[in-house]
Parts: structure tokens; sequence; C-alpha cells
């Protein structure tokens, strides 16, 4: 049996086996000690990003998007507004789902290379006061830019709105603060800074604002005050859960407290980043990004003249690394995850794959 590949990606992502091997068990849904998994999921999600008593974590089917479209038909009504605060892809995938749910929706925009100014979204907040919610991606994973969210939370707070927080792939790792940081809801999945596999998106909203959504969203499955009051009222899935997944994501949160907690997970990835930033530099690709607003989860590398990504994705594929091709709308370029289960010994092996690939160019 060839050995498993190495994912430099920002999710599917390497996974430890001890989160793996928790899938292996079956569960009924119903039953006690599924139901105590369950319980004991929502606690540690709410663990990570100090919610305890202000947040109420909502678990749901599906990948990061679901949860991102329940959150905007859950939390948006019809007479609200959002403002979208885009520089990259997936910003814009909110705007798209808003519009789909027939809610107000208006995009604030920067180039893909610019982190979100909060003096501008303060600016923006001024001028409409229709807007009555505010969504950020935290870091967007179309290059890898970190945007500020401390100054941008401040700024919407202080504008009295509320802010949705897309921290998909920043969750886990990167500082969400809920006991500090004025955010009414963060977005994020299973399957990235947190290391478990694909299957459940999850929302941490603040309780006051689920209770007052009551029948706010169109859609039956993606309710999330209604699936909020069911884990509440009998600590039950409202359809069938993906049993496994929930089991491997309790066990990558258990290992999550192990390693450290998000600070040490920091740590690793940001070792990971400078590791793979030295050796890309030294063979002459160059980071698209500003190294000041580079986060340490996924980094875009512009893709020098006569570059064939196919090739050199196929060749390094051959040697177990997959990495991702680029997202950017005005250059060409390919990207390299520095999250997982992954060590300075990973970069440093997949480095020697690059240079080898490069060689017999």
């Amino acid at each position: 049996m060839a050995p498993e590949p190495i994912l430099l990606t920002p999710g599917p992502l390497t996974t430890q086996l001890r989160t793996r091997q928790a899938m292996l068990r079956d569960w009924g849904s119903r039953d006690p000690g599924f139901i105590a998994l369950t319980a004991e999921l929502r606690q540690r999600l709410l663990d990570v990003a100090k919610g305890q008593g202000s947040h109420a974590a909502v678990p749901l089917q599906g990948s990061g998007t679901f949860i991102v479209e329940a959150a905007i038909a859950t939390l948006i009504a019809p007479g609200d507004k959002l403002l979208v605060l885009c520089n990259g892809a997936y910003g814009e995938r909110m705007v798209t789902i808003a519009r789909r749910m027939g809610r107000q929706v208006e995009a604030l925009s920067w180039p893909e290379d610019r982190v979100v100014e909060p003096a501008r979204v303060a600016e923006a907040l001024r001028g409409d006061p229709a807007v009555t919610h505010v969504a950020l991606v935290h870091c967007e994973t179309t290059t890898g830019i970190l945007n500020p969210l401390p100054e941008i939370a401040a700024a919407v707070a202080g504008a009295g709105r509320h802010l949705l927080l897309d921290a998909m792939s920043s969750f886990g790792a990167l500082p969400v603060d809920l006991a500090t940081q004025p955010v009414a809801a963060v977005l994020a999945s299973s399957n990235k800074c947190l290391e478990g596999v694909p299957g459940i998106g999850f929302a941490l909203v603040r309780e006051e604002m689920l209770a007052a959504r009551k029948g706010n969203s169109p859609s039956v499955s993606l309710d999330l005050e209604a699936q909020w009051r069911g884990f509440e009222s009998n600590g039950q899935w409202r359809f069938t859960p993906p049993v496994q997944v929930v089991a491997a994501l309790v066990e990558a949160l258990r290992l999550l407290e192990a390693e450290g907690g998000p600070e040490a997970r920091r740590a690793r990835y940001a070792n990971n980043l400078r590791v793979l930033l030295a050796g890309m530099r030294r063979m002459g690709f160059d980071l698209y990004l500003d190294e000041a607003v580079q986060a340490p989860i996924i980094a875009t590398f512009r893709s020098p003249e006569g570059f064939g990504f196919r090739r050199f994705y196929d060749a390094l594929a051959e040697r177990g690394f997959l990495i991702y091709p680029g997202k950017l709308t005005q250059a060409e370029s390919f990207r390299i995850g520095c999250i997982g289960a992954l060590g300075q010994g990973d970069f440093e092996r997949l480095l020697a794959a690059v240079e080898e690939v490069r060689a017999s160019a």
C-alpha cells in the first residue's frame, strides 16, 4: 500500500491517527453516550473561543459553506441589511449566499493583497444607517491574508452593529476571544485548524440573538435557531448527525487541549510557515502577500515565468505532497498550506521534493 499523502491544503488536511481512529466506532444518534459526546463537542467549541456564558455552540451537518448559509438565513431578517467586507473569494461567496436568500446585502471591497481597513468600515457604517450586520472573513484563504479582527470588531461595535465572523481557517489557531471581542457570531468548520475531518460546520452565536430569530430562516434544515432549541431541549440533533465525524472532532479538540490550546497550535503553524518561506525564497519563489499581513495558515506564491502548475503538482503528488492551485483573479499563483498535523520535518521534506522537481524541469 502506498504511503498516505501529506495534505498541504486549507482543508481537508492531514489528521492525527487518534482522530481517524475515533471514527472506527458506530454510534446510535439517540443513544445517551452520543448525546454526551455532542454535549462535550459543544462545550469544547465554546472553550476554544472563551464563549461560555455568552454564546451558544450550534453544530450543523455539512461543510463550512453550509454553516455560513445557515447563519445568514437565520440571523439576517428580511428587514435587516448585511454589509460584507470583501478582500477575497470567501467574502464574495457570502454576498452571493445573502442575495440567493433574498436578504439585503452590499459589499465593501479591497484588493486581494490588502487587508480590510477599520477606518473605512467605520466610515461606511456612518454613511449607511440601514446596515444592521457586518460580515468579515478573518483569514482569507484566497491568499492567506489576515484581516485585523480586534480593530474591525471595535469599529462595528462602536457603530452599534452586529459582527458575523467567518473564522473558517483561523478558529483553533488564531486568536478569537469572545470574552473580549464584540463578535455576535463565529462560523467555522471541523476540518481546518481544529484538525478534524470534513463534515461539520458550527456557529457560536450570542444566545439572545439566536432566541430572537425563531422562524426567521427560510430553510428547514439550515435553521440554526431550531437546531439550538433542539440541543437545549434534549441534547439531540434534529436530523441524522454524522456520528463518526462528531467523534473525530471531539478527539481532535481533546488533542488541541493536550497540545497547549490555540496558542501552541499557532506557534507550530507559524514555524511551518517560517521554514516554508525560507526554503521557497531560496528556490526563487516569491510570496504574493507582504509578510506583515500573511497568516500562518496558507501561503500563496507567484508562479515564475514559464511555470507549469499541473506538471509541478503532479510531480509533487508522485512524491507524496498535495498542494493547492491558486485562486487569485489578478495573478498566476499556487498555494501551500501550513496547517494540519504537520511539523517542521514535514516541510523540510517538502522543500527537498520541490528542489528535486525544479532540478528535473
